[in-house]
């Protein structure tokens, strides 16, 4: 059964994330660089984290999603928003800086604790992004991200702090982002246009 529901998680995120690429291209979403950089790092930390921990099956949808979250990077560095804030570079390097005591610790739950927080500090920018320009995201990403990480918490072999503190993050911030997309008081700001 937890096969089952890894493969189903797996599969949203495909579907969550190709619509997502297509609309880069399209131009209809900017995604923010900085933001998925951090991205890129902690889902390969938290994935290689959760199998040393025992997830098994359920880290079948962090890899898949970790293999978008890339080419997403890759893509955002042509295609994405590129009025960076000087916080935003501070959120990054703040964000780069707690790399530092995972590479010292190199136990798997230390690690993948350290990360998560470093992966909600490299929302920011996107959050804030989002919130002045709500136009430059689209939810069918964050809400499929919502329920991929509920699916995944459904498919691990074994429950711990290591295999289960990125997807309940990841499910309130994914949530959040997902609201604040779809708030009309957002959406009909004078910031709600693409740019």
């Amino acid at each position: 059964m937890k096969e089952i529901v890894a493969v189903i998680a797996s599969v949203i995120a495909l579907v969550g994330n190709a619509p997502y690429l297509w609309d880069i291209l399209s131009k209809r979403v900017k995604p923010h660089p900085y933001t998925w950089l951090v991205w890129t790092i902690v889902s390969g930390i938290t994935f290689f984290g959760g199998l040393a921990k025992g997830a098994g099956i359920g880290a079948l949808p962090t890899g898949t999603a970790e293999i978008f979250t890339l080419i997403i990077f890759l893509f955002s560095l042509r295609y994405g928003f590129k009025q960076i804030a000087k916080i935003d570079t501070y959120f990054l390097i703040i964000a780069l800086l707690g790399l530092i005591p995972w590479a010292l610790t190199k136990d798997p739950t230390i690690s993948v604790v350290i990360v998560v927080l470093i992966d909600a500090i490299a929302f920011i920018p996107t959050l804030r992004k989002t919130w002045r320009y709500p136009a430059t995201e689209t939810p069918v990403l964050y809400s499929m991200n919502v329920l991929r990480h509920v699916l995944t918490l459904f498919s691990l072999q074994a429950y711990n702090i290591a295999t289960i503190f990125h997807s309940v993050v990841m499910i309130i911030i994914n949530l959040a982002m997902t609201m604040i997309i779809v708030n009309p008081k957002t959406n009909n700001s004078k910031y709600g246009k693409n740019l």
